[in-house]
């Protein structure tokens, strides 16, 4: 299986400023990397639009790959 990788940035400015690298993997593997800080963090460190935005990510990886097995199998 090939290792590829969708990348997206988010920038969330206000009270808490955010600037954060998402990967998500194709076997499911998930990196979230604070680019101003230059560390990995969790998806449990994440709160208000910074979680909104990976839960709708994480949403639409999982339906394109569930699209893709169904495409692959049918």
């Amino acid at each position: 299986m090939k290792n590829t990788c969708e990348n997206f940035r988010f920038v969330e400015e206000g009270r808490f400023e955010r600037d954060l690298t998402f990967k998500f993997y194709a076997d499911g593997r998930l990196v979230i990397v604070d680019n101003i800080a230059e560390e990995v963090i969790s998806p449990k460190d994440l709160r208000g639009k910074s979680r909104d935005f990976y839960v709708r990510k994480r949403i639409a990886f999982i339906k394109n790959k569930l699209i893709a097995s169904q495409l692959k199998y049918a």
